[in-house]
């Protein structure tokens, strides 16, 4: 039996900060290979990934998982009352930078997938598609994957990402959606002057404060069936001037919006550019607007897959979890293109926190959990 602690705690020694995979992949790599998949390297701009197969390549019922190694930074060391790298186990929890996020995750559902087809071949193919970018731009990961997949005619009929999804206790949450993401930045030009005479000068601080705040106010919407109300926050204004008898020349600031299934990107972008528009009508301004589409809103309806996790956790940890598209971003934003998926992963609260930590006992439920996963979709 492969024990998923022993190699979370493997995956956590290895110091895989974006983009340096610290030997994560190649630790996965000979695992699975030990276990009879073929493991492609797909590197893309420097980033690691690794694909790995069971089975048949193209055959009809074809689970996959997706999942990262690659982790944020530390912080500060000092901060940390344990080796962040260190995956040390005291009271009952395993600690280190990415022990929650994900690679518990990954050691669960790769300790799962190796047991699975060694001890009870299926009449079908697993695949693991497994990234080092997912913290970061994400724009060299799993995309990259999904695009050899797509050259090399490799297809998964359902995805598993495996991600920490639940806030409280194992069980709780899974993702079956998620919202978008979209940042935009604002640089505002006015005119310099003393801020004695401002009638001389056209302030593009005034500006900018009128348009943060008829961004802020606005209502975006009342939320949906599976979606909470889009927000919008405005996360940074500046425009380094230390004078204070000087009115600048310009002024920059940034929102970041999470929106739900009743918008696109592309309508929020013109939405914003519209606003700013109005704004240097009335100030004499001039707004340029950059904005980043992080990923577009998705679900997947409840059905055969969201069904088949249910009753996988319910059976192995007597709860029922709920149906959920809270949260911030992950890759299963890729996947959705792909094929259907959903995220089911252990409880999240440490992630990307001081003294990072995961409980010992549940990493191997959540092994258990995506054993019986595989066992129900090709009994």
């Amino acid at each position: 039996m492969t024990d998923p602690v022993a190699l979370t705690a493997r995956l956590v020694r290895c110091p895989s900060v974006t983009p340096e995979d610290g030997g994560a992949l190649v630790a996965l790599q000979e695992l699975l290979e030990g276990a009879g998949f073929a493991c492609t390297r797909v590197d893309r701009n420097g980033t690691p990934n690794l694909f790995a197969r069971w089975g048949r390549k193209g055959h009809v019922r074809t689970f996959g998982f997706n999942g990262h190694t690659d982790v944020v930074p530390i912080g500060r060391r000092e901060d940390w009352t344990r080796d962040p790298f260190g995956a040390e186990i005291a009271d009952g929890f395993l600690y280190g930078r990415g022990s929650t996020d994900m690679k518990s995750g990954v050691a669960a559902f790769a300790a799962a997938a190796v047991d699975f087809v060694t001890q009870t071949p299926p009449d079908g193919a697993v695949i693991l598609a497994i990234t080092g970018d997912e913290e970061g731009d994400a724009t060299d990961g799993t995309t990259a994957l999904l695009d050899w997949m797509s050259h090399e005619q490799e297809r998964m009929a359902v995805c598993l990402v495996g991600e920490p999804t639940s806030p409280d206790h194992t069980g709780q949450m899974m993702k079956i959606g998620r919202r978008g993401s979209l940042s935009a930045w604002f640089e505002v030009e006015g005119v310099q002057g003393h801020s004695a005479y401002p009638h001389r000068a056209v302030n593009p601080l005034s500006a900018m404060a009128r348009l943060m705040d008829r961004l802020a106010s606005h209502k975006l919407d009342e939320g949906t069936d599976h979606f909470d109300p889009s927000t919008l926050a405005v996360v940074t204004i500046d425009t380094g001037n230390p004078a204070t008898n000087v009115i600048p020349a310009k002024a920059t600031g940034c929102v970041n919006i999470r929106f739900n299934d009743t918008h696109t990107g592309a309508a929020l972008s013109e939405w914003l550019r519209t606003e700013a528009a109005a704004v240097d009508q009335a100030f004499g301004t001039r707004t340029g607007v950059r904005i980043k589409i992080s990923g577009e809103s998705f679900l997947t309806p409840p059905g055969p897959l969201s069904d088949l996790v249910a009753r996988a956790v319910e059976a192995e940890t007597g709860v029922t979890p709920e149906l959920s598209t809270t949260g911030g971003t992950s890759d299963a934003r890729f996947v959705k293109d792909h094929c259907p998926v959903v995220e089911f992963g252990l409880v999240g609260k440490t992630m990307h926190a001081v003294d990072e930590r995961v409980e010992v006992a549940q990493i191997g439920q959540l092994k258990a959990i995506y054993s019986r996963i595989l066992t129900e979709y090709f009994a």
